[in-house]
Formats: C-alpha cells, sequence, structure tokens
C-alpha cells in the first residue's frame, strides 16, 4: 500500500463520518497537539537552559538561567493552552471574535477591581528581567519577609526562614531588595573589650586569630581576604567596640563569623583579656554635712541581682 492509497483512505473515512464525529475528531486532534506540543517546548526549554547554564562559569548566572527558564515554561503553558482553547472554541462553532471584545471588556474592569494583581506581575517580571533575586539566594523583601529564596514566579517570591517555616510574598508588596547572597558577603563583627584593655594589643590579637582561621584548611576557601579592621568604633557604655570584617564567599559569612567568634573568646580568655559585661554603679547621695550614707540593704540586694 503506497501513501496515495493511504490518503485516499483517510479521505475517505474523514467523509465518511458525520458532523459531530468530525468536529469530536478535530477537537481532540487539537488537544493532543497542544498536550505534546507543550511538553516538546517545555523540554526544548529546559534542555537549553542546562546548556546554557553549563558554560557559565558564574554561579550567579546559572541560577538567572534557571529561574528565567521555570517563568518560560510557565508562559509557554499559558499561550499554548490559550491558543488551543481559541481553536476549540471555533470548532464548536463558538464565534472568538466577540468573545475577544468582550474579554477586552472584562479585562479593563477586572484590571481595575485586580490592581495589586497586575502590579505582582508587572513586578515580578522585573525583578526577574534586572535579575535582583534568584533561586538560592539570601534575601530580606519586608521587615517581616527574609529567608531562602525556594521560587521565584512572576505572581510572588516564596522564601523559607531560619526555623523552617514558609512565606509567600506578593512581588506587589516588594518595595527594595536586600540581597545578602550577591557574588560575596561580608562577615561584619563588633568586638567589646574593657576600657582598661590595650586596643592595640587587642586587635593584634584579632589579627592572629584571623591569620589562623584563614589558614585551616576547612574555612580557607570560605575567606577571600585577610581581616579588614576598621578599628575602634565607638566607647560602648561598659566597653570599647572594635569593629572589623572577613570578605567571604556568598553565604558563607554566618559560619566564618561564629566560629572566629569561638577563637577569639578562646584567645581572649587565653591572654586575660576582659569581655565586660554592662555594670551600674549607685550613688546613695550625701547629706547636709558632706557624709554619704550606707547604701540600705535592700538596695545592695537588688543591685547584686541586677549584675551591678
Amino acid at each position: 500500500m503506497n501513501s496515495e492509497n493511504l490518503l485516499d483512505i483517510v479521505a475517505r473515512l474523514w467523509a465518511s463520518t458525520g458532523p459531530a464525529a468530525a468536529t469530536a475528531l478535530r477537537i481532540t486532534v487539537i488537544v493532543t497537539v497542544a498536550w505534546i506540543l507543550i511538553g516538546v517546548l517545555q523540554r526544548a526549554i529546559r534542555s537549553f537552559r542546562i546548556r546554557v547554564a553549563s558554560r557559565m562559569e558564574d554561579r550567579e548566572s546559572a541560577k538567572r538561567a534557571e529561574t528565567l527558564g521555570r517563568v518560560f515554561r510557565y508562559l509557554v503553558a499559558v499561550v499554548v493552552t490559550l491558543v488551543a482553547g481559541m481553536l476549540v472554541l471555533g470548532e464548536m462553532g463558538i464565534s472568538v471574535a466577540p468573545i475577544l471584545g468582550a474579554a477586552g471588556v472584562v479585562g479593563l474592569a477586572v484590571g481595575f477591581g485586580a490592581q495589586s494583581l497586575v502590579k505582582d506581575y508587572f513586578t515580578g517580571f522585573f525583578l526577574l528581567l534586572e535579575n535582583q533575586i534568584s533561586t538560592g539566594d539570601i534575601v530580606q523583601l519586608t521587615s517581616q519577609h527574609a529567608g531562602l529564596v525556594e521560587e521565584v514566579t512572576l505572581r510572588y517570591v516564596r522564601l523559607r526562614d531560619y526555623d523552617g517555616r514558609v512565606h509567600y510574598v506578593p512581588n506587589g508588596q516588594i518595595s527594595s531588595v536586600i540581597n545578602l547572597t550577591r557574588s560575596f558577603s561580608f562577615a561584619v563583627l563588633d568586638v567589646g573589650v574593657a576600657y582598661r584593655e590595650n586596643v592595640d594589643d587587642v586587635m593584634a590579637v584579632m589579627h592572629e586569630v584571623a591569620r589562623e582561621l584563614r589558614a585551616d584548611k576547612a574555612f580557607a576557601e570560605h575567606i577571600l581576604e585577610d581581616l579588614e579592621m576598621a578599628g575602634v568604633d565607638q566607647w560602648g557604655d561598659s566597653a570599647v567596640m572594635i569593629k572589623c570584617r572577613f570578605k567571604v564567599v556568598a553565604m558563607r559569612q554566618w559560619l566564618v563569623k561564629r566560629e572566629y567568634l569561638r577563637r577569639l573568646k578562646n584567645a581572649f580568655d587565653a591572654r586575660g583579656i576582659e569581655i565586660p559585661y554592662p555594670h551600674l554603679t549607685v550613688y546613695a547621695g550625701q547629706d547636709k554635712q558632706g557624709h554619704a550614707p550606707a547604701v540600705p540593704l535592700q538596695l545592695q540586694r537588688a543591685t547584686a541581682t541586677r549584675g551591678g
């Protein structure tokens, strides 16, 4: 049987079917083709994204490619579904033109009533276009919402905080983005020592501990530069505050900070450098002769309880 005979058989079968059966067959073909097309296009986008990401040395660019790939797969599914839906309506004898006109009017009315939803989509588009947020970043979006970015869509950003709670933040509520893990990070430390300590000696010990930390193979790959000493930052109520920082690999600032503070505490203890507690000096006043009366016993106990 050649191809011409096969085409003749298909044509005769098509002609022999009734109008309802032909319409159902065409609708089935449209739905099937749309389903196959969505799968093929989404798989092609996924393969293209993997190929592009494999050629990127920058981890941030690879995360951006993954996020954009997810959005494009979603858009492909929406567009193909809409086109298939219009074709199915046409096969059912429903004119699409009036529906599109009515949809325009309804869309305008809905647009006024759903401004927040439209704002979500527009803000989400620019968040992705400008690469402000990528999957795997740690960000702060509002005063109540901060954590690890698990998913970015055109409508919302899904975060998981340190306690494991999941936050769904509509994009329209995002007025600013604080990204804590873009390219590199800083582990910033404020170290307080007693006023009686020599700050030059203290900073020398801090540099020594920093060199030992960076020489450790377990932490060497996380620290990009030597300790940057800002110096005496302020005179606190009970301590001299010394500020410093490490330039580290993104998302490793908390690990480096905790380990450095642990080692610094041990170094201060070994050298007798005091890390002071807040203290309170109570003045009971003087009588007319200039004598200071003794502090009442109850007040002494209360002061001792508060750490004075």
